[in-house]
C-alpha cells in the first residue's frame, strides 16, 4: 500500500511535462540538478535556526533593546483558581458579565476579584515589548542578510532582467551553488517559523501567517524537485526586499523613534505595493503563467504552482488592505495602534488598570497585599480615568507580509 502511494505521489505526470520523466533531471554532462532528497537537511537546518535566533536575541538584541531604553514589564500574576483557569483556558480570555457572575459563585469570590484575575491572567500572557523588539530584530537581521545574498546570487543572471530566460533549456538546467543555499536557508527559517509559532507574538492575522508560511515551504519544495529554481529565486527576493524594512520599522516603533519609524513605514508600504502588487502579478505570476506553455503542455504541476502564487497574491492584498487602513489613519493622526493587533486598546487599559490595582494595595513599607485585600477596600473603585484610551507609542506598528 505505501509502495502504491509512493509511486503515485511521484509519478511523472503529476511533476513534470509530457515526455519528461524523473531519468531526465539525474546529474549528467557535468549537471547538477536539485533532488527532493536534499531538502531533508532543511529540518536540521529549522533547528539550527532556532538556536541560532535564541543566541542573537540574548546576545544581541537583549543588549540592544537595553541601549534604546525598552525594559521587560513586570505583571502582577494572578492567583491559583483551577475553576477560572480552567474556564480561561477551555473557554474564553474575556468572559461575558453573566459568566463572570456565574465564575464568582463557584469560586466563592466576589465579583471585582473575578475581573481582576481575568485582568492580570490576560496580562501574564501579553508579550512585552522587549519580547517584540527581540523577535524582531532577529527577523530584521535574517531578512536584510538574505536580500543582500539574493542580490549577490542574481544580479549577473539573464533571468533577472529578462524573465522569459527562466524557461530557457528547462528542465535542463544545471543547478547552481548559489541556487543550492539561497534555497535552502529560506525554507529552513520559514520552516523555524512554523516551529516557533506556539511562543512568537500572535495577532489577528495569526492564520493567514500559519497559511503564508504552509503555502511558502510548498511553493519552494515544488519549485525545487521540479527545477523551477529560477522563478523561485526571483520569488524569495522579491518578497525579503519589503520585509527588511517592515521589522526596521517595527524596532524603531519600540525604541520610540517615532519620525524615523514613520519614514521607514512610508517607504515599506511603496515597496510593498510595487513588488507584491506589482512585479509579483504582472511580472512573476505572468512569468510562470504565459512563457511555460511556449515550451511544452500543461500539465498538473504547472496549475499547481500558479494556483499557490495566487494564494499568496490573495494575501498580499489582505495584508495591502491593512496597510491602507493604517497609512489612512497615519495620513488623518488617529493611527495609534497595528491594524493587526488583538484589541491592543483594551489591553493598553487593562495594562493600566493592573499598575493602578498595583498602586492600591501597597503597604507604607512597600510590600504587596492585593491577594488578600483588606475588607476596607472591598468597596473601592479604579479611578473612571483609567478606563480611557492611552495614546502611547503605537504610532506606526507593523503589518506582517512575508513571502
Amino acid at each position: 500500500m505505501f509502495d502504491m502511494l509512493y509511486e503515485w505521489f511521484w509519478w511523472d505526470r503529476i511533476w513534470l511535462p509530457v515526455n519528461l520523466t524523473w531519468i531526465d533531471l539525474e546529474d549528467r554532462e557535468g549537471r547538477v540538478y536539485a533532488k527532493a532528497s536534499h531538502l531533508y537537511v532543511t529540518i536540521p537546518c529549522a533547528f539550527a535556526f532556532l538556536l541560532i535566533r535564541y543566541l542573537f536575541e540574548s546576545w544581541i538584541a537583549t543588549p540592544l533593546a537595553v541601549s534604546a531604553g525598552i525594559k521587560q514589564r513586570v505583571h502582577l500574576k494572578a492567583e491559583t483558581h483551577p475553576i477560572l483557569e480552567l474556564y480561561y483556558t477551555a473557554k474564553c480570555r474575556y468572559p461575558a458579565q453573566a459568566d463572570i457572575d456565574g465564575l464568582s459563585k463557584k469560586s466563592s469570590l466576589s465579583v471585582r476579584k473575578v475581573e481582576r484575575w481575568f485582568r492580570r491572567r490576560r496580562s501574564q500572557d501579553r508579550p512585552g515589548v522587549l519580547k517584540k523588539f527581540r523577535e524582531a530584530s532577529w527577523r530584521f537581521m535574517f531578512y536584510l542578510l538574505a536580500f543582500i545574498g539574493g542580490i549577490v546570487a542574481l544580479y549577473d543572471k539573464e533571468w533577472f532582467y529578462d524573465t522569459r530566460e527562466v524557461w530557457t533549456g528547462f528542465p535542463k538546467q544545471s543547478m547552481l551553488e548559489s541556487q543550492y543555499w539561497y534555497y535552502i536557508l529560506e525554507m529552513s527559517f520559514y520552516g523555524s517559523l512554523l516551529f516557533s509559532v506556539a511562543f512568537d507574538v500572535k495577532r489577528k492575522d495569526f492564520k493567514e501567517q500559519i497559511i503564508h508560511h504552509l503555502a511558502t515551504l510548498v511553493l519552494l519544495s515544488f519549485s525545487w524537485c521540479v527545477n523551477y529554481i529560477r522563478i523561485g529565486t526571483l520569488v524569495m527576493l522579491i518578497h525579503d526586499a519589503s520585509d527588511v524594512l517592515l521589522e526596521s520599522a517595527k524596532l524603531f516603533n519600540y525604541a520610540k523613534w517615532e519620525k524615523t519609524c514613520q519614514s521607514l513605514f512610508v517607504l515599506f508600504a511603496i515597496v510593498f505595493m510595487v513588488t507584491r502588487l506589482i512585479i509579483f502579478p504582472f511580472w512573476l505570476i505572468h512569468c510562470t503563467w504565459v512563457y511555460p506553455v511556449h515550451h511544452y503542455p500543461a500539465f498538473f504541476g504547472y496549475y499547481f504552482f500558479n494556483v499557490m502564487l495566487v494564494v499568496l497574491l490573495c494575501l498580499h492584498i489582505f495584508w495591502a488592505y491593512l496597510i491602507l487602513c493604517m497609512i489612512r489613519k497615519f495620513m488623518f493622526g488617529t493611527l495609534t495602534r497595528d491594524e493587526r493587533s488583538d484589541n491592543e486598546d483594551e489591553e493598553e487599559n487593562e495594562s493600566s488598570l493592573t499598575e493602578d490595582e498595583e498602586g492600591q494595595h501597597k503597604l507604607d513599607n512597600g510590600l504587596a497585599f492585593d491577594e488578600k485585600e483588606d475588607q476596607n477596600f472591598g468597596c473601592l473603585s479604579p479611578p473612571e480615568n483609567i478606563y480611557q484610551s492611552k495614546n502611547n507609542s503605537h504610532s506606526v506598528l507593523s503589518v506582517e507580509p512575508k513571502m
